[in-house]
């Protein structure tokens, strides 16, 4: 089932770096809940959250995480340290998103711990719930 698990997640993330709205919404809950560090400290819930970021970018011919001052630019997405757990109809899939994007000055990654939470619902698999953090050691405190 991890190869399973494997093709279905990357599936889901190409579908959210390359735009690809109909693909995004297949593999994605309706009540989708998410936990994205750098947008806000607190959770987003549903699928529009994506959808408008999807359709921004699109607008702009690019992909996520992969602009060069206006031009597209190439790009990939790796899964380091991927680890899938299965549980019956549910998995959990925790890795390090790495974006590597090729720009004029040269290739810039950046880098989220991800955990996303896979169901199987109706005979297909869901994303129901991601959690990102940052992949760098954020202080214990928040700073005053």
């Amino acid at each position: 089932m991890d190869n399973e698990i494997h093709d279905f997640l990357l599936k889901h993330l190409r579908s959210i770096q390359e735009n690809n709205i109909p693909v995004y919404y297949e593999t994605t809950a309706g009540d989708l809940t998410l936990y994205e560090w750098w947008v806000t400290p607190h959770r987003l819930d549903g699928q529009p959250f994506h959808e408008f970021m999807m359709t921004s970018n699109a607008s702009r011919g690019s992909v996520f995480g992969a602009e060069d001052q206006g031009r597209k630019a190439e790009s990939r997405l790796d899964l380091a340290n991927l680890h899938i757990q299965c549980y019956g109809d549910t998995a959990v899939a925790s890795y390090t998103l790495l974006i590597s994007t090729a720009l004029a000055e040269g290739v810039k990654v950046a880098a989220h711990n991800e955990s996303r939470v896979i169901v199987k619902l109706n005979g297909e698999w869901k994303v129901v719930h991601v959690h990102k953090s940052p992949a760098y050691s954020a202080p214990h405190i928040q700073p005053q």
